[in-house]
């Protein structure tokens, strides 16, 4: 039997829990949304083309668009919220094109705290391990990753003199969901690349000030890698990807740790998935050809949901919800 189909059946039978659904709600907009957070159950802010940004909140029922005035022309591929006032929004390219939003008016007015004065330096994403500190990646800069950094909520950033490893050639994290870079608690960071002759994830727990990178068993190359992260407090990791220019097939594109080795996932989702985020004790990862879940820890997964998605975002409940192209935002049931 297919083991996927055996782990359906054997959870069928030990009466598991139903298989879940994505419910769309109508955002009114076309962008191509990568960039996700979730706030509360009633509370959820997007991201994407176009300098669009989307809030909603009442669960969904309605979405506002509320993307800063003149930036038609950027790609807010990340975003992260702190309330239904507050967040702190990236936009991606070379050089000026990277640049950091901050609203505190919920979309009101923004401000512009960072515009990148380095042709050579292209930020990703960004991620904040409290109200307070904060941390921007970008790809490499003379040999090594370069971090961003700003202690005061978004309101100033500066480049942080990290001590961190020397990048492989052709390594680089990428933009597609917001989760390169993802941030725990008491200032634990991890990002995650691909580019180079390996995947690999590099790590902090002071803030960034200094790194340690660990490879993984994930495919790497031109196009593929680790597209996205996930971690637990209790130390448990996700790492999903594959590559973008092959979505439907992705042997090896996921794997799990707790601490800092990798394994690769026992029956991986096997397609591209470019988000990751844990639902509880459950996980999700999410892609243009379909979502999956798994129910133990990462290291089996099963789809079920054949719709596009690029980003996946959950808050406590759980709460979760994606997004992705034409404006698709999703909530789970």
């Amino acid at each position: 039997m297919n083991p996927v189909l055996a782990v359906a059946v054997a959870m069928s039978t030990l009466g598991a829990p139903s298989t879940p659904s994505w419910q769309l709600t109508e955002t009114g907009s076309t962008a191509r949304l990568r960039g996700l957070s979730v706030v509360s159950p009633q509370v959820v802010w997007a991201s994407g083309s176009a300098g669009t940004v989307l809030r909603t909140t009442d669960a969904g029922r309605h979405w506002a668009s509320v993307g800063p005035a003149g930036a038609e022309t950027l790609q807010f591929r990340d975003i992260e919220a702190f309330d239904a006032r507050r967040a702190v929004a990236l936009s991606i390219g070379a050089g000026a094109e990277s640049r950091v939003y901050r609203t505190a008016d919920g979309g009101r007015s923004w401000t512009e705290t960072f515009r990148n004065p380095d042709e050579a330096a292209f930020y990703d994403c960004l991620a904040f391990t409290d109200e307070r500190h904060g941390l921007a990646l970008s790809d490499p800069v003379d040999g090594a990753f370069r971090i961003l950094s700003t202690s005061d909520g978004g309101r100033t950033w500066s480049v942080l003199p990290a001590r961190m490893p020397a990048a492989l050639e052709g390594e680089f994290a990428f933009a597609a969901s917001g989760t390169c870079l993802v941030a725990g608690s008491a200032g634990r960071y991890w990002f995650a690349t691909g580019g180079g002759a390996a995947a690999r994830v590099f790590s902090s727990t002071d803030f960034g000030r200094s790194w340690r990178v660990t490879e993984t068993p994930v495919p790497s190359g031109p196009s593929a890698g680790i597209y996205s992260l996930a971690f637990r407090e209790d130390g448990a990791g996700l790492a999903v990807g594959g590559d973008y220019l092959t979505p439907e097939s992705a042997p090896g594109g996921a794997a799990v740790t707790r601490g800092h080795r990798w394994a690769t996932a026992a029956v991986p989702p096997g397609e591209y998935r470019s988000g990751a985020a844990w639902a509880g004790s459950a996980a999700l990862a999410v892609g243009p050809t379909g979502s999956s879940i798994s129910r133990d820890g990462g290291r089996i997964w099963t789809e079920f949901d054949g719709g596009s998605f690029d980003a996946v975002d959950c808050a406590r409940g759980p709460v979760c919800w994606a997004s992705g192209e034409a404006g698709r935002v999703a909530r789970l049931r």
